[in-house]
């Protein structure tokens, strides 16, 4: 009987050290970890969490942990450390990531946005062509970001440098609200970024569009958001990463097929997340730029990566980014919906 004591204890005990070693890591796997930015070119992310739709298609026994970022390289920098499972983010991050990962760290699965970015300038900067950017400000949200790539590799086009290359075009890499305030001064001369800032710098600080970026891709579409998984949670619960699909795709044509009461519902969610209320006005001007899609847009990506190779950000050697994409479960979704699969 003691022997019999003896071993049910130390099964017991046993067990609760195995439980503090893998139950937690159970209960880890139960939650979804979200990062996303609160902003339109997120909206499918904004919209589903708000409204429940993605709680309703992982099911009751899946938490939702979501974080919200200001950048994508921290949110590509989480996504490394394990802190995300599934984000929206600018192309050249997840170029970015991807590299320095040696094509191990994460996946695109699916688009999230296209267009949505412009180059707007100050009406008395004199700034009518591109060779009218030497000794200009120009700022990005951020060293290395999708807009900052796109700018240097504009200028690239018409012969220009930027100023720490030996060039004349300073390119200021600033969070956006400061790109806002020195428009408002006066103290930059442009910016190329993302939407709602391009509208809020039209309507706030009376700047006017120079570029909208979608006049350089074919078609007028290119990435601007996507939506990329961490290998590991993609390898060990692609189940959550379809039922996450299914419901991105789902909210995609809501909002195309809604558009005015996807815009109410992204204006009320911004201003919750952010406490910024933006007008009705704003939200429209720069969702006239802006297409909700869950295509990827691949060649756009390869587009995004021969320009940060030019500009320096991605090493000498180019790396091969043919395992960057997989559409496997977001065609397994179109398809299960009788809707056009998504080609690379």
């Amino acid at each position: 009987m003691d022997m019999l004591r003896l071993w049910v204890s130390s099964s017991i005990l046993f067990f609760f050290i195995m439980c503090g070693v893998g139950c937690s890591k159970s209960v880890d796997n139960a939650t979804v970890r979200i990062g996303y930015f609160p902003n339109i070119n997120h909206a499918q992310t904004v919209v589903g969490i708000a409204e429940g739709t993605f709680a309703a298609y992982l099911g009751p026994k899946v938490t939702i942990k979501t974080t919200l970022f200001n950048a994508g390289p921290s949110l590509i920098e989480a996504v490394f450390s394990g802190d995300i499972d599934i984000a929206c983010v600018g192309p050249s991050p997840v170029i970015n990531g991807y590299v320095r990962s040696g094509g191990k760290a994460l996946k695109v699965i699916a688009g999230a946005a296209s267009g949505g970015a412009l180059f707007v300038v100050r009406k008395d900067s004199h700034i009518k062509e591109a060779t009218d950017l030497a000794g200009k400000r120009i700022a990005t949200p951020q060293l290395g970001n999708t807009q900052d790539i796109a700018l240097r590799g504009y200028i690239r086009n018409f012969g220009l440098k930027p100023r720490e290359k030996g060039g004349t075009v300073d390119i200021l890499p600033l969070r956006n609200p400061d790109i806002l305030n020195l428009f408002m001064r006066k103290q930059i001369d442009g910016a190329w970024v993302q939407e709602p800032w391009g509208a809020r710098i039209i309507s706030e600080a009376d700047g006017e569009v120079f570029l909208d970026e979608r006049t350089l891709w074919k078609d007028g579409r290119f990435s601007s958001t996507l939506l990329i998984v961490g290998t590991d949670f993609l390898k060990n619960h692609p189940d959550r990463v379809k039922r996450w699909l299914a419901a991105h795709v789902k909210i995609t044509r809501w909002m195309n097929q809604h558009p005015r009461k996807a815009k109410k519902v992204i204006g009320e969610q911004i201003k919750a997340l952010s406490g910024v209320s933006l007008p009705e006005e704003v939200i429209k001007d720069a969702f006239s730029r802006l297409e909700a899609t869950y295509d990827p847009i691949v060649p756009s990506l390869f587009s995004y990566a021969e320009m940060a190779y030019d500009a320096g950000f991605l090493g000498s050697q180019k790396f091969d980014l043919s395992g960057l994409v997989d559409l496997k479960l977001l065609n397994e979704v179109l398809k299960e919906r009788s809707l056009p699969q998504v080609s690379k």
